[in-house]
């Protein structure tokens, strides 16, 4: 049994009405199961690539986060680096748990790489914390700057047509030119999915926002 629905999700200073998707695999009203809430990376890739996990427990619950998928989107915030912040995205997590009613429940949330420094940041203040029982933190970053340390030797090993275009839409901040885009398909292909075909249809979406999404080049 699975149930979609929007939580209504108030954010201070702007006048959109802002919702955050969700969808929940099983009985949320079973005050004896323990939530499992799936916290997805990008910024911006959405749930969907990871729907397999709602096997992992028997109340499972995932969501879109703001400005991306199902969620609201918030085109006039393009490049506010002030507003795409770590903070509004645990702001908008515990609004969540208040509206479905598990602020008082015992919780266990996984995090897939920015989720799960989105995870790390929410549960590292007790206030927000206190009903924790688990944090599974699956492909997180130890800090950004081992992080960056990182992409800059994969990138490395790239080809030099495409270590070229990347270097060049990080310099401009251009993500648009069909160079860059093709240069990010070489990089998915050999560092973030090796399905083939590529990409399967679980991960289309998430490449897809991932490659186009304002809010993922801001953040």
């Amino acid at each position: 049994m699975a149930i979609e629905g929007k939580a209504p999700f108030v954010v201070e200073g702007i006048e959109t009405p802002c919702e955050t998707w969700y969808k929940v695999f099983g009985d949320l009203e079973d005050s004896t199961k323990t939530p499992l809430i799936i916290l997805h990376g990008g910024p911006a890739a959405g749930h969907e690539y990871l729907l397999s996990l709602h096997t992992l427990s028997d109340l499972v619950i995932f969501y879109d986060q703001l400005g991306c998928g199902n969620s609201t989107p918030l085109p006039e915030k393009d490049g506010d680096k002030g507003f795409w912040v770590p903070e509004l995205f645990c702001k908008e997590l515990s609004n969540l748990f208040e509206y479905l009613g598990l602020a008082d429940r015992p919780l266990n949330i996984l995090g897939h790489s920015w989720g799960g420094m989105l995870a790390t940041e929410w549960a590292s203040e007790p206030s927000r914390a206190g009903n924790l029982r688990r944090l599974i933190l699956y492909g997180v970053p130890a800090s950004m700057e081992g992080h960056v340390q990182g992409l800059v030797k994969v990138r490395e090993g790239l080809p030099e047509d495409v270590q070229e275009a990347l270097e060049h839409a990080l310099e401009a901040k251009e993500y648009t030119s069909p160079e860059y885009q093709n240069a990010m398909l070489v990089f998915a292909q050999n560092h973030l999915s090796l399905s083939k075909p590529f990409p399967i249809e679980e991960i289309a979406p998430a490449l897809s926002r991932m490659a186009t999404s304002e809010m993922h080049h801001t953040m």
